[in-house]
């Protein structure tokens, strides 16, 4: 498959323009971990993720609204963008039934300490609203691939009613916001249905005649079953608006996916595994290539990942890899990145996470440049 697909875009946000396709880290409670703001500033981030569920645990929505919002809250000024908790809902329901599912919302005990919680598509706009994201997610159920089709049916049209409640309760809160100083977030809503095609249609259909200001694709599928996530975008493209963005939810894992979803179109992708795999010795190495309108990922390393606790590192000199501009590969070797590894070093998880994010900033602007040239 050619890349005569992707597109470039931009997002005008209430922190600046986000310039697609963009990969974005999760920074799930207001903080990519092992890093600093200025140290993903460095790396090139132009926009960071968090979860609205989380930060509502800890340390709360009124705390960081107190704080002057999630932006002054974590020293980032650039945008942000903002999880409902949807996915985190169905997460817990998977473990020791931790949540409960009804019309109205999600009921689950929290992680931290047990207590109670009840979340309604309005809370979660709410406290979306409260903490100042740039760009906010309408809340949905993210139901499991291994459901039957009838609930993942009404698990998709559960999350078709909350859209327009989410939607409803944003359009509220924009208004109160706009007799104020305080600027309204963009609202996206999310395409779920599952592995199946006849309801992800379905669902395309029925969100993008929502006036959301973009568009998403949830679901347990996307991101973690690639195949079937290319074939659903595949399946999709003609009921997607061109005109407003398309976000692979949790989509990211290797730069081959986002390599993949952008030569199909899809504008912007999170994934905690880039920051996560970084910190369990594992570095992105490889480089990206050009030819006859297409573009792939080449690596000596099986997909793409050397695992820095080799002993065939040892005394190795080299950077992590020879073709990264990022801090650490321009200061280090894998001979002292596996030392600090096996020593259980504190650096180590920050010198791998700059490699890892950087690298896929380094796969964004490649991609952008080579789309402009082809369009």
């Amino acid at each position: 498959m050619d890349i005569s697909l992707a597109r470039l875009g931009e997002i005008q946000t209430n922190h600046g323009v986000v310039k697609t396709p963009i990969f974005m880290p999760p920074g799930t409670q207001a903080t990519v971990k092992a890093v600093g703001p200025d140290d993903l500033e460095k790396i090139g981030l132009e926009i960071l993720l968090v979860n609205a569920l989380h930060l509502h645990l800890r340390p709360g929505e009124d705390i960081i609204e107190g704080m002057g919002g999630v932006h002054r809250f974590m020293a980032w000024e650039r945008p942000i963008l903002s999880d409902s908790g949807g996915f985190q809902a169905w997460s817990f329901n998977q473990r020791a039934d931790l949540s409960r599912i009804t019309e109205e919302g999600v009921e689950f005990a929290s992680p931290l300490d047990g207590s109670k919680h009840f979340f309604t598509p309005e809370k979660a706009i709410e406290i979306e609203h409260k903490i100042g994201a740039d760009i906010i997610m309408a809340f949905d159920e993210c139901a499991p691939d291994n459901d039957d089709r009838d609930y993942i049916k009404k698990s998709m049209q559960r999350t078709h009613r909350w859209a327009e409640r989410s939607l409803k309760r944003h359009q509220e809160l924009s208004k109160q916001e706009s007799c104020s100083d305080k600027k309204s977030p963009l609202i996206f809503g999310i395409i779920q249905g599952g592995t199946f095609s006849d309801l992800r249609k379905e669902s395309a259909k029925f969100i993008t005649n929502l006036p959301f200001n973009g568009v998403a694709l949830g679901g347990e599928t996307i991101g973690y079953n690639m195949p079937r996530t290319l074939e659903i975008i595949e399946e999709l493209k003609s009921i997607l608006p061109k005109d407003k963005p398309l976000y692979a939810m949790g989509l990211g894992a290797s730069p081959s996916d986002i390599i993949e979803v952008v030569k199909r179109g899809v504008d912007m992708f999170d994934c905690v595994n880039p920051a996560r795999i970084a910190r369990h010795g594992g570095l992105y190495s490889g480089k990206f290539v050009i030819t006859d309108r297409d573009i792939s990922f080449e690596s000596d390393f099986k997909d793409g990942i050397l695992k820095i606790a080799n002993s065939c590192f040892k005394d190795d000199k080299l950077p992590i890899d020879e073709n990264c501009d990022c801090y650490s590969c321009r200061n280090f070797s894998r001979a002292y990145l596996r030392h600090l590894y096996l020593a259980q070093e504190p650096l180590y998880l920050r010198l791998a996470t700059i490699h890892n994010l950087r690298f896929m900033i380094k796969l964004i602007h490649f991609l952008r440049d080579n789309i402009e040239i082809n369009l």
